[in-house]
């Protein structure tokens, strides 16, 4: 009866992560044209912030819990995630032309974010540590890269190519209430799901770090999941690309700085190795950039990302 109620509310919730994806789509592509502001931006900025609030609400309960590798768990395996699950998924959809600044600026910055949490994490190889951790002072590093990102979205903003908005549809008031009503939705929905998810992965008796790495990574990941897919289907692929890069920017940048500011993060050698592998993935998307026609990820690479993420779900499971 209890797996029967938890699967229940976990397609519910799903259900209503489609819905409200689809809204807030709606509300930040007209909130674009309305304000003049490039598509890219708002990708960046708004979609980012809205789908990464899930991962931010575990960590935030993780961090208070004490549950560090839940908490590394979830950033990681949702960056994984976002590159070859979201990004593979919303590529077979249809064909998303990448943006020379994206291509050059934000997925290198992407990669960045990666091999910086790599090197924090590193502390036995790099220092002769005894342990692997990522530090109070190293979480406040995170947060000031933070800043400067969100200084470079400004600047992008003043520097990009303006969008007409005479043709735009509806007003800010209905573009604001799509985007607060889908965020509600986005938010709840994901809460329900990564709920059930947990509780069911409970029953299964897994461990915390495969968890986080699994369950409550792609829980949380649904949100961008759903926005990019519905952003890919609607032809916004400004929106599905910049959502899927900021929000990786912003897990490592002020997710996880937050998190390691609360609470200094132990890290263990697998989740150093899934570390590795977030970085590996952001290196194949710059790659891809210019493989087979430039600045555009192609279906069968949007397919092979697909293929990659369910090699790494066999790896995480035959570890254990």
């Amino acid at each position: 009866m209890e797996v029967a109620l938890a699967l229940g509310l976990l397609i519910v919730g799903l259900v209503i992560l489609i819905v409200g994806a689809d809204w807030f789509v709606k509300g930040a592509a007209s909130f674009a044209r309305l304000a003049g502001m490039p598509a890219i931006v708002i990708g960046l900025t708004i979609v980012s912030f809205g789908t990464s609030a899930p991962e931010l609400a575990v960590n935030l309960f993780a961090a208070f819990s004490g549950s560090s590798e839940l908490a590394i768990g979830n950033i990681v395996g949702s960056n994984v995630a976002n590159i070859f699950l979201i990004l593979g998924i919303a590529g077979v959809i249809a064909p998303l032309s990448v943006k020379h600044a994206t291509t050059w600026k934000e997925i290198p910055l992407a990669l960045l974010s990666a091999l910086i949490l790599l090197s924090f994490a590193s502390d036995r190889v790099l220092d002769g540590a005894g342990v692997d951790v990522v530090s109070r002072a190293e979480g406040f590093a995170f947060l000031g890269l933070f800043v400067i990102f969100l200084a470079y979205v400004y600047s992008l903003a003043r520097r990009e190519p303006q969008e007409e908005s005479g043709g735009a549809s509806g007003t800010y008031g209905t573009s604001i209430g799509f985007l607060v009503v889908g965020l509600v939705a986005l938010i709840g929905g994901g809460k329900l799901l990564v709920d059930n998810a947990i509780t069911l992965a409970t029953i299964a008796d897994l461990s915390e770090a495969f968890i986080g790495l699994t369950v409550v990574a792609v829980g949380t990941s649904l949100p961008e999941l759903a926005t990019s897919a519905v952003a890919a289907w609607r032809g916004h692929v400004d929106i599905a690309i910049g959502n899927v890069v900021g929000s990786s920017i912003f897990n490592v940048f002020w997710i996880l700085g937050i998190t390691a500011v609360i609470l200094p993060l132990p890290v263990g050698p697998a989740l150093v190795t899934d570390i590795a592998v977030s970085v590996g993935a952001t290196l194949l998307l710059f790659a891809f950039m210019f493989i087979g026609k430039r600045h555009l990820l192609e279906r069968w690479q949007g397919a092979l990302f697909i293929l990659l993420y369910i090699v790494y779900l066999i790896y995480l499971i035959l570890r254990g």
